[in-house]
C-alpha cells in the first residue's frame, strides 16, 4: 500500500499517536471459539471469558471502520496440527504449558460436531461467529504466544508496507503482550485498544494482569488508546476527506 498523505491522530497514552491508514493493518490476536464461546477451551476449564465476551462488541466495531478506511485486517489464531508435531518437544514449556489444557482432546462442539481442543481447522480454532473474517481480510496461525514466531506475519506486512498495528485479542498479557513486544522488536508501531483486549488471570483484582499489560505496553513497547478514540480519528478522516 502507498500513503494517501490522509493521516489520523490517536488519542493515546503516554501520547498522541499519528499513523497513515494506507500503513496500518489491525491485528486480531486469538479471538476464536476456544477462548471467547460457550464450549471452547477456556469455558470448558472453568476460566471466566466474560471479558473477552465484552471485547467483542467494539472490536467488531473497529474492524467495520478499519475496513471502509481501507485499513487491512489480520486475524491470528492458536492452532496446533492434527499430530501436535508443532507443540514442541516431550520437555518443550510450550508443550508443558498446553497439556493441562487438555491441548488436542476430542470433544463435541456446540452444534454436536466432532473437534478438538486448539487444534487447527476445527470449530475450536475457527474465528467468533461475530467476528467473521470478510473476503480480503488475511487469517494466520501460530503455534506460539507470540504471532510473529515462525509464521508468514512479518513478511506479509512488510510485503504491503505496513508501519502501523492496531492490537485487539487475548488474552492481553499473553498473546497480545508477546505479540506486540515482537512488533516492537521488528520496528512497527503499536497501538493497542484497551477495550478491544481482555485477560482472565488477574480478573477481579486490584490490579489485573490486563492493567499490568496496558501499563507496560504505554511506557515502554507502544501505545494505549481505547476503541472510540480510534473510530473517532476515523470519522474526522472520513468527513475530512468528503468536503
Amino acid at each position: 500500500m502507498a500513503s494517501t498523505g490522509t493521516l489520523i491522530t490517536v488519542d493515546a497514552k503516554p501520547e498522541q499517536l499519528t499513523i497513515d491508514p494506507a500503513r496500518a493493518a489491525v491485528i486480531v490476536v486469538d479471538m476464536q471459539n476456544d477462548f471467547g464461546s460457550e464450549g471452547g477451551m477456556f469455558a470448558r476449564a472453568g476460566i471466566d471469558i466474560s471479558g473477552i465476551r465484552a471485547a467483542v462488541a467494539p472490536t467488531a466495531r473497529v474492524l467495520a471502520a478499519a475496513r471502509q478506511a481501507g485499513i487491512t485486517v489480520v486475524y491470528l489464531k492458536m492452532g496446533f496440527h492434527p499430530d501436535l508435531s508443532d507443540l514442541g518437544p516431550p520437555d518443550a514449556p510450550n508443550r508443558l504449558k498446553h497439556l493441562p489444557a487438555r491441548v488436542g482432546e476430542t470433544v463435541t462442539a456446540p452444534d454436536g460436531t466432532e473437534s478438538r481442543i486448539l487444534i487447527r481447522d476445527t470449530w475450536n480454532t475457527e474465528i467468533l461467529t461475530e467476528l467473521t473474517p470478510e473476503p480480503g481480510d488475511a487469517v494466520l496461525y501460530k503455534h506460539r504466544y507470540s504471532g510473529f514466531y515462525e509464521t508468514e506475519l512479518d513478511a506479509f506486512l512488510k510485503s504491503i508496507n505496513v508501519k502501523y498495528l492496531i492490537f485487539t485479542g487475548c488474552t492481553t498479557s499473553v498473546c497480545v503482550e508477546s505479540t506486540i513486544r515482537d512488533a516492537m522488536f521488528r520496528d512497527y508501531s503499536c497501538l493497542l485498544l484497551a477495550d478491544c483486549t481482555a485477560e482472565p488471570i488477574g480478573y477481579g483484582l486490584p490490579r489485573s494482569n490486563h492493567d499490568a499489560s496496558l501499563l507496560v505496553v504505554q511506557v515502554l513497547f507502544g501505545w494505549v488508546s481505547g476503541s472510540s478514540e480510534l473510530l473517532a480519528s476515523l470519522e474526522r478522516q472520513l468527513v475530512a476527506s468528503t468536503r
